[in-house]
């Protein structure tokens, strides 16, 4: 046995274990179960086309070496991503620490007290910098979130607006590249009109919904906007403003200013800019419009003792969920770095944070002054950190590179330089030395930073902001340490049991894939530096881009989606834009099995296509005889297929090759929704399905952490003829020769953790990924084996076995009084985090091991799935005063003086065994939702105050 292998370390089941877990399912070897699992006309018949495997340690030295092809230039490019001081304690406790990178989005309350609390300072953050009355938390880049302000406008149009179809939205000429390649991406679709302009000259009286200004400018130049939103507001037009969230610490707020939306990144609040990313956005916006925010909210309920408890708000709103009357597909926030951000604002407090901005700004000045007096002259009439200088760019450059330093060359003689948090008073020197070179001038040295504003008097913020005593105690180490342990202490993560949420693939995240996330040559480059400045990062992205079109099969790949709903929507706008070029602009009709992921009837409305849901047969596959029906019925207009494989309900359906045949012969393509990918990596691929083009879940297959709820990555593959379609980026050349605009704000989106896919799959190779996919499909039949006698299994293959996840129906126990959300909070009891409810069936529970887990988990928690059987059955509809009914239970509850329960406290806490090694407490008991929908409270105030 090699024990340095990295299998060895990812897969959990041992060599021994094998023969007990086949005998238990009933197969002789990997082989027979194989077979019986995955039609043989779509097996692989040879091996992936990989590198051989590395070791750990050769991997570690092998990304170290690749790292010293990065070279981290002093950046002062902005353009809205900037060089931040991420404070030790946050990267040691928060960045760099399993219990909170590993943990899930918080759906099940009760056991992420911890993580709610820190998003919710978040959130209290947002509001309170951006003047507005509601956040959420966190979106994925402020790009998007552009685009998702610019949507949310559009669907709370007058009810005269939508009636005279008013669909104009103004987009100001300041507005970052990227967040405009972004919005003409998304406008089109939807029937959005963008027309980019002047705000000064803006015509109030043309027929607009809508507009969005840039807080300060692209270049620096900081406007006062308050009477352009004011005439707006007059004229029904709703303003949208993107904010730099430092420079809101000493400019007025845009909900000051009267704006309807402010959105922006949070990257410069101690987040590694990550060659792009991964780094939380923010939305926020009036209390008016919660129903169309996009993405999740978090806020303030009681549980069943009336204590002050957190939970994802307004659950049913989640965009997903409404299915084709969607605004937006966004189903993934960066909780990870949202809690980092919020942790920022905490640890600085607003006197940290002014004393940070003010710095900043002196710095600005300071540097202006100083090139006014080479003669380079600065062009802003008001700015926070960013000067405009106008100067021989080509000579300046050549320069600036000598002395290893980045400006953004805005033309051949204007120059942006955007000063950051780490900027010194030898590096002004540096940048003045630089420019006087280029001149001919004596270089001069300043001493100390200037105490002239360059802000008016009108702009100079006044409102105080973070008051609240979270933000007003923790700025020692050691407060800030016990404080985000204390918050730990309350989340179930992956290091404390297995997460078998289907449809997620709760994985191991390896150390080895996590550590060079860590190393300053990895996250310190700016994504518009140079490409010959990222070569590191080059080489490394694009032997990933070649590694998932071998595992997929398909000819090209794309990495700038950064969260799965996000790689459906590019997948379609690529399929969409295939048939344009063919001049079937017609062609809109997308086909979606009623068995499909809930993104993706909302993915294909943002792209603008007409959705027609196709039926199910009762054993849960796709009724393929409904199918080739509706698409030889819009045999003119079909688009695309979205298809999930294997389908959601658990199974390979082999009749898959038939359905994808019948779209291709009625002039449609097949969009492959590549959540599942996690049963198919060596084994079979979407190439050999039959589709066109898949996303993949890198956050799920791919050994990305879900941090909470994010980050995530949803490249898509392609096969040829959609290369030419992949998606491009205004300022760094990527994507095909026929590319659509961004769809997210950096050329390749999260490049910082596809190091972590890069390492999953190097460490692997490709003996070691197929046999991750057939432990997979091992543990699920196993756990299926185990626990069917016990929970009818709503659907299996036509040989009885299941994917890599599998449903147990929960519904008939409603006769025992008990509903399968009693089943998820008991598991609590037990350890464990439940399996996902009631999707895709309601009153379900799905369940994916993975191939992570070793057999002595999967025992545990089958253990305590019979276990709650046996519960169920001695519960009665009369008495719903129950083991399950009350679960969870605390450590308060347990240690009362008095206990009026009709089972014991051992009953309670301790109902196995194995409970008594590694107890874990849920911090709340049972929360109440309808109480926190009633009465909502979405930011740091304390729950009396609204009582």
């Amino acid at each position: 046995m090699r024990t340095d292998a990295f299998a060895l370390r990812h897969i959990g089941p041992r060599e021994s274990d094998l023969n007990h877990m086949f005998k238990t399912i009933g197969v002789e070897s990997f082989d027979q179960l194989i077979y019986e699992t995955i039609p043989d006309d779509i097996r692989l018949k040879n091996d992936l086309q990989l590198a051989p495997a590395m070791t750990e340690y050769e991997y570690l030295t092998h990304i170290q070496e690749l790292g010293k092809k990065n070279k981290v230039f002093k950046s002062y490019i902005g353009l809205g991503y900037h060089p931040t001081i991420v404070p030790a304690v946050i990267q040691r406790n928060i960045f760099e620490n399993p219990g909170w990178y590993t943990a899930y989005t918080p759906y099940q309350a009760e056991i992420a007290q911890g993580r709610l609390e820190a998003i919710l300072n978040f959130q209290t953050m947002v509001i309170e910098l951006t003047g507005m009355e509601i956040a959420n938390a966190s979106l994925l880049d402020e790009g998007t979130a552009a685009a998702e302000a610019m949507a949310l406008l559009f669907d709370v149009r007058s009810r005269e607006q939508k009636k005279d179809n008013v669909c104009k939205f103004f987009v100001s000429e300041e507005i970052l590249p990227q967040t405009l390649s972004v919005l003409q991406t998304r406008s089109t679709p939807i029937g959005v009109e963008l027309v980019v302009g002047n705000h000064e000259t803006f015509d109030f009286s043309s027929d607009f919904f809508g507009a969005i200004l840039q807080y300060p400018g692209k270049y620096g130049q900081v406007n006062d906007y308050a009477a352009f939103i004011a005439k707006a507001n007059e004229n029904e037009i709703k303003v949208a403003v993107a904010a730099d969230i430092l420079s809101l610490a000493k400019l007025t707020s845009p909900g000051e200013m009267g704006a309807a939306v402010v959105v922006g990144t949070t990257q410069r609040f101690g987040i590694p800019m990550g060659y792009g990313g991964p780094h939380a956005a923010y939305f926020a916006t009036k209390e008016e419009y919660k129903r169309s925010m996009p993405g999740r909210i978090i806020g303030v309920s009681i549980d069943a003792n009336g204590r002050r408890a957190l939970r994802m708000a307004l659950g049913t709103r989640e965009q997903h969920i409404k299915r084709e009357k969607a605004t937006s597909n966004i189903c993934t926030a960066q909780v990870l770095l949202a809690v980092m951000a919020g942790m920022y604002a905490v640890y600085h407090g607003p006197k940290g944070l002014k004393y940070i901005a003010n710095k900043v700004h002196a710095s600005a000045v300071t540097l202006a002054d100083a090139l006014n007096k080479l003669g380079v002259y600065q062009t802003n009439t008001a700015f926070f950190d960013t000067i405009s200088v106008k100067a021989d760019s080509a000579k300046v450059k050549a320069i600036a590179e000598k002395h290893e330093v980045n400006f953004f060359y805005v033309d051949n003689d204007t120059i942006s330089i955007s000063i950051n948090e780490t900027t010194s008073l030898s590096d002004l020197n540096q940048v003045i030395a630089i420019f006087a070179e280029a001149t001919g001038k004596e270089a001069f040295k300043v001493s100390e930073l200037s105490s002239n504003n360059n802000i008016p008097t009108s702009l100079e913020r006044t409102s105080t902001f973070l008051q609240h005593e979270v933000f007003n105690n923790h700025h020692s180490e050691s407060q800030l340490m016990r404080y985000i342990k204390k918050l730990e202490r309350k989340d179930l993560s992956l290091n404390h049991s297995m997460i078998s949420l289907g449809s997620c693939t709760m994985k191991l995240n390896a150390a080895a894939e996590m550590l060079p996330l860590s190393m300053a040559n990895w996250n310190s480059i700016h994504p518009f530096a140079p490409i010959e400045q990222a070569e590191g990062y080059i080489t490394m992205l694009k032997k990933l881009e070649q590694q998932l079109n071998v595992v997929t099969g398909f000819a090209g790949t794309t990495l700038q989606p950064n969260s799965g709903a996000q790689g459906e929507y590019a997948g379609l706008m690529a399929i969409r834009a295939y048939h344009q070029s063919r001049g079937d602009n017609h062609r809109n009709v997308c086909l979606i099995p009623s068995s499909a992921h809930g993104t993706n009837p909302a993915s294909a409305a943002m792209a603008g296509m007409k959705i027609i849901v196709t039926k199910t047969m009762e054993n849960g596959n796709i009724d393929v005889e409904d199918l080739r029906a509706r698409a030889i019925e819009h045999k003119d207009n079909l688009s695309a297929l979205m298809v999930t494989y294997p389908s959601t309900h658990g199974v390979f359906e082999s009749a898959i090759c038939e359905i994808t045949k019948i779209i291709h012969d009625n002039g449609g393509l097949v969009y492959m929704d590549g959540a599942n990918m996690n049963a198919q990596v060596g084994l079979t691929n979407p190439a050999t399905i039959g589709a066109d083009v898949c996303h993949l879940n890198l956050h799920k297959t791919f050994a990305i952490p879900h941090g909470g709820g994010g980050p995530g990555v949803g490249p898509i593959c392609v096969n040829e003829k959609l290369v030419p379609f992949l998606p491009s980026n205004p300022i760094v050349k990527v994507g095909g020769d026929q590319a659509i605009t961004a769809i997210s704000a950096a050329p390749y989106g999260s490049a910082l953790v596809c190091l972590i896919s890069y390492g999953y799959i190097t460490m692997l190779g490709a003996e070691g990924l197929k046999k991750s996919t057939e432990h997979a499909i091992l543990n699920a039949n196993y756990m299926k084996a185990r626990l069917e006698a016990h929970y009818p299994v709503l659907y299996s293959g036509e040989m009885g076995r299941a994917a890599h996840e599998m449903i147990l129906d929960c519904r008939a126990f409603k006769q025992n009084g008990i509903e399968v959300t009693d089943i998820a909070k008991r598991l609590m009891d037990y350890g464990f985090h439940a399996p996902t409810v009631s999707f895709p069936v309601a009153g379900t529970l799905m369940i994916e091991p993975t191939e992570s887990e070793d057999l002595a988990e999967l025992d545990r928690f089958c253990d305590a799935m019979i276990s709650i059987r046996k519960e169920i059955d001695a519960a009665s509809a009369d008495d719903t005063n129950n083991v399950l009914k009350n679960a969870p239970h605390t450590l308060a509850m347990l240690t009362t003086d008095t206990w009026t329960y009709p089972y014991t406290r051992e009953q309670a806490a301790y109902p196995l065994d194995y409970i008594h090694e590694n107890k874990f407490w849920p911090s709340v008991r049972r929360v109440d939702d309808a109480y926190g929908d009633r009465n909502l409270v979405c930011s740091c105030a304390p729950i009396e105050a609204y009582m």
